[in-house]
């Protein structure tokens, strides 16, 4: 007999809660039987569809069910997801990130599942929003945390903040599995897709230093210090042939080109101009090739104010690429500080800029940093490990509700 799980998703986009979900769900072995609710997509976000061509899922869609808040759509998807609760009869229900976290373990819980799994992708408890709604966010969390059997943090740090700082339920109840992914793509034909993405964006020379920023143009990821950050540097180093790629879109684009022309960087939109060569800042938009991105980069950075485990800081390691990032969240958890990442405070854009500079002036420390970071996330984010570690659990809930 199949053990039966549902997983529930906020939206297909491309991101990490999507690739994770999607690995379970293509990789579980054959005594599972899975189903996946996704809900839709912001216009701003780039649809994770191209995912699923390798990953055959039985998807259904709650069109209802959306990123912002709204309480006729929210309780129209909480009818639907319990409806179909109720006809799958699943024995562990698993959610992914807020919203469907919150409508799924609330349906969950009211069906009568036996397992409620719920992984905090990241957390909404700092830099999102004012302290008043932060707070509501907290005490949510708080009692949705007492319907769900297990908690999934995907770092120790996270676990800690959950238990401890923010009091969402006691450490016992929290297991942490960090993430995993198949990375052997990003090791492969290297050379070949760093001349197919540089030609595809116009980098005329090879030997021209591009630092890369990957990922959604919100307000938590703080583009605007990595425009301060690009500004200090133009203005501090001598270093020649040295490009900006922005990879990713989303609300805050508009404004953060406003900033650079404020700032008087040149900067091309790459989909609206594919003709420019001599910007500074060149803007990719959504990329889903992201092994071939990475190939083409030389340098990784990350500013955002408030992370869960970044799935651009796995990949660029596995891609044997350097990083320079803000310390926030997981993302210390993720890299090695000093060896394969320098780490930097939320916003300290001189200390970001001198670190930037150290990997730019030195091939040798890239090259380095670059292969330590390839042997530590292949031991620790391997895609085996964590498919293991979450059908043990699995498998261990299952057999506990059980007996």
């Amino acid at each position: 007999m199949k053990i039966k799980v549902l997983h529930i998703l906020n939206r297909l986009i491309i991101g990490g809660p999507t690739i994770v979900a999607l690995n379970i769900i293509n990789n579980l072995p054959d005594n599972f039987e899975v189903k996946l609710l996704v809900g839709e997509k912001d216009e701003s976000e780039k649809s994770g569809h191209n995912i699923l061509e390798s990953m055959p899922a039985n998807i259904v869609y709650i069109s209802t069910m959306r990123r912002s808040l709204n309480l006729i759509n929210d309780i129209r998807a909480y009818r639907a997801i319990k409806k179909i609760i109720k006809e799958y009869k699943p024995d562990i229900i698993h959610t992914h990130a807020s919203k469907a976290g919150a409508i799924g373990r609330l349906a969950a819980s009211h069906v009568g599942v036996p397992v409620i799994i719920h992984t905090f992708h990241g957390h909404i408890f700092h830099s999102y929003f004012n302290k008043l709604i932060t707070r509501a966010f907290i005490q949510t969390e708080k009692y949705l945390a007492k319907k769900s059997t297990k908690i999934i943090a995907i770092s120790h740090s996270q676990k800690e903040e959950l238990a401890h700082t923010f009091n969402i339920c006691n450490s016992e109840k929290i297991t942490v599995i960090p993430n995993g992914i198949n990375l052997e793509k990003f090791n492969e034909n290297k050379i070949q897709k760093r001349t197919t993405f540089r030609n595809a964006i116009n980098v005329i020379n090879n030997e021209t230093i591009l630092i890369g920023i990957v990922g959604r143009m919100v307000p938590v990821k703080n583009y605007a210090m990595f425009v301060d950050v690009i500004e200090l540097f133009l203005k501090k180093s001598s270093a020649k042939n040295i490009q900006f790629v922005i990879i990713g879109d989303g609300q805050t684009r508009k404004e953060i080109q406003l900033k650079l022309a404020n700032q008087q960087i040149k900067y091309n939109y790459f989909p609206e101009n594919k003709n420019a060569t001599d910007s500074t800042v060149i803007f990719t938009s959504w990329q889903a090739e992201m092994d071939m991105v990475f190939a083409g980069l030389d340098i990784v950075c990350l500013t955002s104010l408030n992370e869960g485990t970044p799935t651009s800081l796995i990949e660029a390691q596995a891609a044997s690429l350097p990083i320079v990032s803000t310390n926030v969240g997981g993302v210390a958890d993720t890299v090695i500080e000093n060896q394969t990442a320098f780490l930097t405070a939320p916003n300290d854009v001189n200390d970001f800029v001198e670190k930037l500079e150290i990997l730019v002036n030195s091939a040798t420390i890239r090259k380095e940093m670059g292969e330590k970071g390839f042997v530590f996330v292949n031991e620790k984010y391997n895609q085996k490990r964590f498919i293991n570690d979450t059908v043990n659990l699995y498998q261990d809930l299952y057999i506990n509700n059980k007996g």
